[in-house]
């Protein structure tokens, strides 16, 4: 009897830990698809929608919450540290050089959580909500979709100094920007898959003037037709678009860089008689090649050393800690 008890004992503790486990996820930083299967069933149409609306009113949302994805996981993983606000504490990330009047579209991510909050309160995390978001935006605007998974929490904390030196800079050589991504476990390849996102969005004019002024490896009518907007004084925050099609997401930004009409520095790099040529050519001339690997690339970056568990918390409004 008291082994048949012992043996019950434990048949009752591993259900009542398999239990916590789909509600609460583990603690061993693996990622689930249906994490909030029974504690908010209905997160995913919530997101879904708003990105949507988000999009249909501004076009270029879409590559923005891309973006704040981005530079959300590559600065210390996957944790909406980008999304604090400064505090007496310590300084956030949104005042980084790269992101410094840049990143935008937390109006979108606050929407998002305060619609989650009154469905089901302390529940979505703000980097869930992220990853969320970015899938979305690339889809809204005709690109692929991913098995996004979930489970991650929200970091307490923030980080200036690696926000400034683990995003990679518009300047960026392409050894740089291999190195980069090399040391966040991306190939190569990966790299150039990942900077295919820049085929949505605009880009300031402060970012590209002195490619514009002081390259040579620049279509010379692509090079005219940006200087009406990007004057060699001035006019920092004019926008242009990154691709030829900013509002599709397509293939369209390998083309582009082919015919060197590569917006930024660290664009057209990646077709500049080097390394990477023969991937921008093949991305090019297959867009389905394109989006598979591309599609491959985001979950990967999504799974970015998360905080899983009790690691971290669930924040109740993204800006800022409980």
């Amino acid at each position: 009897m008291a082994n048949l008890s012992a043996s019950s004992r434990v048949i009752k503790l591993s259900t009542f830990t398999l239990c916590l486990l789909v509600l609460f996820g583990t603690s061993s930083g693996q990622l689930s698809a249906n994490f909030y299967a029974r504690t908010c069933p209905n997160f995913r149409s919530i997101i879904t929608r708003a990105v949507n609306t988000a999009v249909r009113n501004e076009a270029r949302m879409g590559a923005s919450l891309l973006r704040l994805h981005f530079h959300d996981c590559f600065v210390n993983g996957c944790d909406a540290s980008v999304l604090l606000d400064d505090t007496a504490n310590f300084t956030g990330e949104k005042t980084a050089g790269p992101n410094s009047n840049s990143i935008r579209g937390f109006n979108v991510i606050d929407t998002i959580k305060t619609q989650l909050e009154r469905q089901c309160p302390g529940v979505v995390s703000c980097a869930d909500i992220l990853s969320a978001a970015a899938r979305d935006s690339v889809v809204a605007l005709r690109g692929p979709g991913w098995n996004v998974l979930f489970g991650r929490r929200d970091s307490t904390t923030a980080s200036l100094s690696a926000a400034n030196s683990n995003l990679p800079s518009p300047a960026s050589s392409l050894s740089g920007l291999i190195s980069s991504f090399s040391n966040l476990g991306f190939t190569a390849n990966e790299m150039i898959a990942l900077s295919g996102a820049h085929t949505i969005g605009q880009a300031r004019c402060t970012v590209f003037r002195n490619r514009l002024y002081n390259e040579n490896n620049i279509n010379a009518s692509f090079a005219a037709t940006l200087r009406r907007n990007c004057p060699s004084s001035g006019g920092d925050n004019n926008l242009s678009p990154l691709d030829s099609s900013p509002t599709s997401f397509d293939n369209r930004y390998f083309s582009d860089l082919i015919n060197q009409k590569g917006l930024l520095h660290s664009d057209q790099v990646l077709f500049n008689g080097g390394s990477a040529d023969a991937q921008v050519r093949t991305y090019s001339s297959n867009p389905a090649t394109f989006n598979r690997d591309f599609a491959s690339a985001m979950v990967k970056m999504s799974n970015l050393s998360p905080l899983t568990g009790t690691s971290g918390q669930v924040r109740t409004n993204c800006r800022k800690t409980n």
